[in-house]
């Protein structure tokens, strides 16, 4: 995988999980924000749903605390131009004394392949089952 393909969506589900956390990892929330549907929402805090401007700049202001994320595809399945894959997750990211902290759990989320044949987050919930 290259990284120029991290920065754009693909037309392979199999690859969403590995180039969306390169793209994570890259720190560049223009990056990131490609592999999101422009009306995505996303579950950041358990319980509370934001999207737009609000999704755009909290993603953002996560990015400044330098995360580092990996993560496995556990499911997925398909349903025409609709999927749900679930995802084990872990991420690393300086905590407010400046100490790394560590922050894991299950992801449900829910893509949408576009006009264009790629696959892009419509919902985004890393918290369906946090550790």
């Amino acid at each position: 995988m290259s990284d120029a393909q991290a920065g754009q969506p693909v037309e392979d589900l199999n690859q969403v999980v590995p180039l969306y956390v390169k793209a994570f990892n890259s720190g560049d929330p223009e990056v990131l924000n490609r592999w999101y549907t422009e009306d995505a929402v996303t579950v950041w805090e358990p319980g509370q749903a934001i999207s737009g401007e609000d999704r755009r700049k909290e993603l953002a202001s996560s990015l400044e605390l330098h995360p580092v994320m990996q993560a496995e595809l556990r499911h997925l399945y398909v349903a025409g131009d609709v999927a749900m894959q679930v995802v084990d997750w872990q991420v690393e990211a300086d905590g407010p004394d400046g100490e790394r902290q560590k922050f894991e759990g299950v992801g449900l989320d829910v893509l949408v392949r576009g006009a264009d044949g790629k696959w892009r987050f419509a919902i985004d919930n890393p918290y369906e089952k946090a550790n």
